[in-house]
């Protein structure tokens, strides 16, 4: 039995496929993880949802913020944007189906010291209130105000953690985190315009990894989210977005012995 883990996969279907069988994911024994953003820039969103929600407890994905924007389409609060490819889900004849599985995922899984987000935690979190954060906003997610709470990742708000927020400030915030976090400046505050290589962030902004002091320090963070960054091992974290919807790779980490594994997409890249 082997646990993987997973980086985004855009709708890069085939690519996945190719990455299974790499692994040799043997569904009766083994346990999938990922990091979130299943769906849109890749061309097949559809074909990953129902993949996704078949393999029943089998796989543990956490939301990203594509598959956020997927969910804010649907509720029309996020507007379509350019390089979008969820046109399949959202006119297939099970989306509602695929939208509450797609909405109940969590925004943090946690098995003893492995821990699995899809862009970052706050430096200030320990892994404890991280959890908790999570789960208070899974809540907001599932709940009548999760329309009002999507759409704030539509946004780019230099978000900060600090303690005294109300619950909607601390529900926003955790969001963002969990969902959009690369870099935070001197203040604590999301770098909410980089996207880039760590070493052209602006000046002040730090990988949130690799703030000095961070409490979840001792625990081993898998995440995605970060495409420039591509894979990283170290510093307590593993990033695994490599790329695969920008025609590079698509990456699994075997958790067990944390070998690496990378397929090449087959998707062409998106037209610029």
């Amino acid at each position: 039995m082997a646990t993987f883990a997973i980086g985004d996969v855009h709708g890069c279907f085939d690519t996945l496929q190719a990455l299974l069988g790499r692994i040799r994911f043997d569904r009766r024994t083994d346990r999938l993880w990922m990091v979130g953003d299943l769906v849109n820039r890749g061309p097949r969103s559809l074909a990953v949802l129902r993949w996704a929600m078949e393999l029943g407890d089998k796989l543990t994905v956490v939301l990203g913020n594509h598959d956020l924007h997927l969910l804010g389409r649907a509720m029309g609060v996020a507007a379509p944007k350019r390089r979008d490819t969820m046109l399949d889900v959202m006119e297939a004849p099970d989306r509602d189906d695929l939208l509450t599985w797609l909405r109940t995922r969590p925004l943090l899984h946690r098995d003893g010291d492995h821990v699995l987000v899809h862009a970052g935690l706050f430096p200030q979190w320990s892994i404890e209130k991280a959890e908790r954060l999570a789960r208070q906003t899974e809540a907001w997610l599932q709940g009548l105000d999760a329309p009002r709470l999507v759409e704030t990742v539509e946004r780019k708000i230099a978000e900060r953690w600090s303690g005294g927020m109300s619950d909607w400030d601390r529900a926003r915030s955790s969001l963002a985190a969990f969902a959009k976090l690369r870099t935070l400046d001197e203040d604590g505050r999301l770098c909410a315009d980089f996207s880039g290589v760590p070493r052209e962030a602006p000046k002040g902004c730090l990988p949130w990894y690799a703030v000095p002091g961070r409490r979840t320090a001792g625990c081993f963070i898998l995440f995605g989210h970060w495409a420039a960054l591509g894979l990283h091992l170290g510093n307590g974290v593993a990033a695994l977005d490599t790329g695969c919807a920008w025609g590079r790779a698509l990456t699994a980490i075997r958790l067990e012995d944390r070998k690496v594994y990378q397929e090449p997409a087959v998707e062409p890249p998106p037209v610029e």
